[in-house]
């Protein structure tokens, strides 16, 4: 529920410094000067590529719901397996034991976007984002070619 709210949060600073940028790009146009002009449609882009990204990790975060709710329905969302330090943390041997189990079920099984899906929440509980961000965007290209 944090994340959520600090989403919605950053989102509205967003949108405010899309429309307030946006406003000065177009008085900068409007001045009629040709290098305001070039100014005014620099500073438009701007904007336009926070709109993109912000679309662009809504759609990622929704669609990683989407197949956490299809995998809990079918019973097959991973189980916290996890060992914790006693400050709460997860223990780094532990986690580096459950991803050699999800990365052994993914390689006998390439194109399942559920392996790819748990193998993607393994490297998060491995702390490598990065690469548990491509396994969970192979996941859900893997889902969409099942469902044409």
């Amino acid at each position: 529920m944090k994340q959520r709210v600090t989403a919605l949060v950053l989102i509205g600073v967003l949108v405010f410094y899309v429309l307030l940028v946006g406003s000065r790009g177009v008085l900068a146009i409007k001045d009629g000067r040709l290098t305001m002009m070039a100014l005014g449609v620099g500073v438009l882009v701007i904007p336009v590529i926070g709109v993109w990204y912000i679309w662009r990790e809504l759609r990622f975060g929704f669609t990683m719901q989407q197949l956490a709710r299809e995998l809990e329905a079918e019973g097959e969302l991973p189980a916290d397996e996890l060992q914790r330090t006693p400050g709460g943390r997860i223990d780094r041997a532990s986690a580096d034991e459950i991803f050699a189990k999800r990365k052994a079920e993914t390689e006998a099984d390439p194109d399942n976007w559920r392996t790819w899906y748990r193998l993607a929440v393994a490297y998060s509980d491995a702390r490598d984002n990065a690469r548990g961000r491509k396994a969970m965007l192979k996941a859900i290209k893997l889902h969409r070619a099942e469902r044409t």
